[in-house]
């Protein structure tokens, strides 16, 4: 249910996000669609090949591909994988802890717009980036503002009467990430931010 309810929603039907205290937000995914401010200071970092984690509908992947960087977007939904295709990218149909093209020889490996929430564990998330990457490789990190707090949450997609099945999605604040990226096998961490926007740079 899941994965109908967010193909769905990037096919333009109304989501929300919905958390066990009740509380509800829209799931705004036109946004992933167009450019967003901030997104040059991810772009313009990336070398080739990057790897974008979590693509969705593929606008980073399809604008690294566009300025001639080598890119690939793997993403768990199939309505996704689709639109990065459609819109001239390439993208696969994967989870980032199942077996992945070219493993240990990333240049880039992207976790945007809050992807370090994958699985709901940053650091095991982490660990398994680290494995992606080629030695010296870099991890693009986008984190939250220094006054949201770290937490992890169990969150689950609703549309009306239908939902689909709990699921954990972390939240990092750019004060914990040189703490995460250490623990994870990254001894080199730099944060910046653009456009209300924090990102971080793991090596």
């Amino acid at each position: 249910m899941i994965g109908q309810l967010y193909g769905d929603a990037l096919n333009g039907a109304s989501a929300e996000l919905e958390y066990v205290d009740g509380t509800r937000v829209a799931l705004e995914t036109a946004r992933w669609f167009e450019p967003v401010d901030g997104d040059e200071a991810l772009l313009s970092r990336c070398a080739s090949p990057t790897l974008d984690i979590g693509s969705g509908p593929g606008r980073l992947t399809t604008a690294l591909t566009r300025r001639g960087v080598q890119a690939l977007g793997i993403d768990i939904n199939p309505r996704a994988v689709t639109l990065t295709r459609r819109a001239g990218g390439f993208a696969l149909l994967r989870d980032v802890f199942d077996e992945v093209p070219d493993s240990g020889r990333w240049a880039t490996a992207l976790l945007a717009d809050g992807n370090i929430g994958i699985g709901g564990n940053p650091e095991t998330l982490l660990r398994r980036v680290r494995q992606l990457v080629r030695p010296g490789g870099e991890v693009l990190v986008e984190v939250a503002a220094p006054e949201t707090r770290s937490r992890v949450d169990r969150v689950r997609l609703r549309r009306g009467p239908l939902a689909g099945d709990w699921f954990g999605w972390a939240t990092v604040s750019v004060n914990d990430i040189q703490r995460l990226a250490r623990a994870s096998g990254f001894p080199v961490v730099d944060s910046w931010t653009r456009h209300g926007r924090w990102m971080a740079s793991l090596s």
